[in-house]
C-alpha cells in the first residue's frame, strides 16, 4: 500500500487492550513504546495481535522536541 505520510516506523505489537468501542495498541519501536487508540473494529479488521510486525505511521500537525 502506498502512503504519503513520511514518518513510518517499523515495530512489534506488544499489547492490545480491547474496549467495547475503542482499543489501545502498544507497539515497540526500538527501545520505545508508542501507544495508539483506534477503533476496536480497526483492530479486528487488521487482525492485530501481540507479536505482529506492523508499521506505526505518524501524521501530526505538531511534533515537540525536548533536549535535557
Amino acid at each position: 500500500m502506498s502512503l504519503s505520510a513520511r514518518n513510518q516506523l517499523p515495530g512489534t505489537v506488544e499489547q492490545v487492550h480491547l474496549g467495547e468501542i475503542m482499543a489501545r495498541v502498544v507497539v515497540r519501536v526500538g527501545e520505545n513504546l508508542i501507544e495508539s487508540v483506534i477503533t476496536r473494529q480497526s483492530v479486528e479488521d487488521l487482525g492485530l495481535a501481540q507479536g505482529d510486525e506492523v508499521r506505526v505511521v505518524v501524521k501530526s500537525t505538531e511534533v515537540m522536541i525536548q533536549k535535557d
